[in-house]
This record gives structure tokens, sequence and C-alpha cells, in this order.
């Protein structure tokens, strides 16, 4: 896999070295404990998917430019600061084996830095005067708020319908993903039309990137080193386990529901759950529903000129749905 992502980054190589330091840059404040704490968050970045989508589409329409690396750098500062913001909600204490911000320094300061992220990403589009980017950027954010909202409050009631299920997996993971392709397009001044078929490109690559990482619940060999069913402990309704509960008989749905609601804690009856999905075609449903977006985005790619960029992001789509990790 790592392979994988060397391939995709290939055209990019150069771009993406450059782009490390005008993040660190974009972060930078007068502040000592905030340089800190923003050091400490580059150090411990993942794989940078994001910044790989902006640069990718970019080059998919025309050239890497300084609005482009704008335009990353927006979209990186967002999502950091939802995963930092992410770790203080969900008491989360480690991130990609690290310490999270929150465990090491503590939940007010977690928020402030969040917040002071978010509002670099605002001023980083108004000082440049790039009202495109802005207007994308506020309503992605808006989006992912609601998605979270929106899933803090069917998850008490645990009604989550299919349905319910992609708009929340839509404004929570699928938005930004979309955002990433829009700003990388509208970087090169190109038309509106071109603009929101990448963002649709984006966001059915989105919608397959979280299925996928719903179905990591369901595989024995821990990978990830995931809990097997964890999501179940969580009583999180992912998609196989909607489908399997919407089409179980009266008393299988009672018996199940009964375990997310009520045993989501006991480790025998949460494997029995995880069996009956499996069995019931709730992990079969799921990877179609996965595969059939892929081919959407696909689709979408087949429009346009062939390129070192387009192939890049056909290996991306594959990477997002056979990923390890």
């Amino acid at each position: 896999m790592a392979n994988t992502v060397e391939l995709i980054k290939a055209p990019i190589s150069d771009e993406m070295k450059l782009f490390e330091q005008k993040f660190y840059e974009s972060m930078k404040s007068n502040v000592a404990l905030l340089d800190k704490v923003t050091r400490f968050i580059v150090t411990t970045k993942g794989k940078q998917m994001r910044p790989m989508f902006v640069f990718l589409c970019a080059k998919l329409v025309g050239n890497v430019n300084e609005k482009t690396f704008r335009g990353a750098s927006m979209i990186e500062l967002i999502h950091t600061a939802t995963l930092v913001h992410d770790d203080v909600v969900d008491e989360s204490f480690k991130r990609r084996n690290f310490f999270s911000i929150n465990a090491l320094w503590k939940n007010k300061i977690a928020v402030l830095v969040g917040d002071y992220l978010l509002s670099k990403s605002v001023l980083l589009s108004t000082d440049n005067k790039d009202f495109d980017l802005l207007a994308v950027i506020s309503r992605t954010i808006r989006e992912m708020s609601e998605g979270e909202l929106l899933q803090l409050e069917k998850a008490r009631k645990l009604d989550i319908t299919e349905d319910v299920y992609y708009e929340i997996i839509r404004q929570k993971t699928a938005t930004l993903i979309a955002a990433c392709c829009e700003v990388g397009v509208l970087s090169n001044s190109v038309d509106e039309a071109t603009a929101k078929k990448m963002q649709e490109f984006g966001t059915y690559t989105g919608m397959a990137f979280q299925i996928k990482d719903d179905l990591f619940d369901y595989q024995t060999s821990n990978i990830i080193g995931k809990p097997v069913g964890i999501d179940i402990k969580e009583q999180k309704m992912t998609l196989p386990l909607i489908y399997t509960l919407k089409n179980a008989s009266p008393e299988n749905y009672k018996k199940y529901f009964a375990t997310i609601k009520r045993y989501n804690n006991d480790s025998k009856k949460v494997r029995e759950l995880v069996e009956f999905v499996k069995s019931s075609g709730g992990m079969d449903y799921a990877i179609k529903t996965m595969k059939d977006y892929q081919q959407k985005a696909l689709d979408i790619l087949a429009e346009f000129p062939d390129n070192e960029a387009k192939e890049s992001l056909k290996l991306m789509l594959d990477y997002v749905i056979s990923r390890k990790l």
C-alpha cells in the first residue's frame, strides 16, 4: 500500500514537499504555546490525502500555482481542526499512535487550537481575496458541523435509516473530499460547471471512503488496530448494520436491536451480531454500494482528457476501497 501512495504522489511529489513547509507557515502565530502545539501537529501528520486531491485535481485541468497551495493549506487547516475537536468530543487520547492534543494539553487548549486553525483557514482566503475558495470552505465547515450534529441527534434514538446514513456520511466525510477537488479545479480559474463536476467526483469518492471505513468493523483480521465490533459498542449505526436490521425477521430485529441498545458492552453478544451481519449479507451490500460510488466517480473522470493526474486519481479511487487502514 505504501508503494501505491508513492505512485499516486508521483505527478505531485515536488508540490507535496513544498506544501509541508507552506502548511506549517500557514499555522504560525505570535503565541509560543500555539506554535508548540502546531509544531506537534506537523510532526504527527497522516498520509495527507486531502492535499493530494487538491494538487491532482489542479493538474487534471491545468497547473499547480500559489492559489492551489493556499487552497490545500485551507483544507488541511479545516481537516486538522476537526480532528482536534473530534478527539475532545470523543474523549480520545490517541491519534495515529501519538497522544492527541487534548491528552497532552487538556480539552480547553485543544478546543482553542481547533478554533484558531479554523480562523486561519478563513483568513488565508480573505487575506488573498480568494473569495471563491472562501465560499467553498465556509459551506464545508457548515456541512461538516451539521453532519456531526445529525449523527448525534439520530444516535440517541438509534433510528438511522439508509437515507439518513448517506446524508450523515456525505456531510461528515465526503463534503471535505469534495471541497478538495473543487478547490483544486477553482485554483485554475476554470468554469463553474467543471468545478461542480469535480465536486461531485469528490463526493462519490468520499462516500466510498467512509463505507470502507465502516466495513473495517466487521473484518476479523484487525489490520487497522480497531477492535472488531467497536462501532457497535459505540452504538454507531453503519451501512452493514442498517441493511441487516432492515431485512431481519421481527424476532431477530428485536434481539439484535437490544444488543445495540442495551448490551453493547457484552463482547459475546456483539460478536454474535457481527457474525449475523456477515451471514445476512450486510457486508456484501455495503461493498456493492461502495463499488457503485467508485464507478460513479470513475464515470466523471472519464470525461476529462488523459494525463498523469487523471491516472493518479484513478489509483486513488482504487486505494480508497482496497486500503487496509
